[in-house]
């Protein structure tokens, strides 16, 4: 099993930066067989929708909206996974969510609320 908690979400005006952080702990065999990381946000009456992942390689991917200003990247273990976001807009609110999956199970943290003012 794997466990996942979500931090640094808050309060923000837009052009502001916030960084989000997963600490991932648990089962050491899974942890080391991830395979993709990733960040995902749901705002209200919407889907979970993806904003940016970490491949095994250290690839990333990102949403559409975010890129040029949002960064993943993680520790060498897995352990921590980081969300830089830069020049934040109030689109951008949304309950930010940590994803991991290992050796075919997905887990999720309980997610961090992000709120941009105009």
């Amino acid at each position: 099993q794997v466990q996942l908690v979500e931090s640094g979400g808050g309060l923000a005006q837009a052009g502001d930066s916030l960084r989000l952080s997963c600490a991932v702990s648990g089962n050491n065999f899974v942890i080391t067989n991830n395979n993709l990381v990733g960040w995902y946000r749901q705002a209200p009456g919407k889907q979970r929708d993806l904003v940016a992942t970490l491949d095994k390689v250290g690839s990333a991917n990102y949403a559409v909206s975010v890129q040029g200003r949002f960064t993943i990247y993680s520790d060498n273990w897995r352990k921590t996974v980081t969300l830089q976001m830069n020049s934040l807009k109030p689109e951008d609110t949304a309950v930010y969510y940590c994803h991991f999956r290992a050796l075919g199970r997905e887990y999720w943290g309980q997610g961090t609320q992000v709120t941009v003012s105009s």
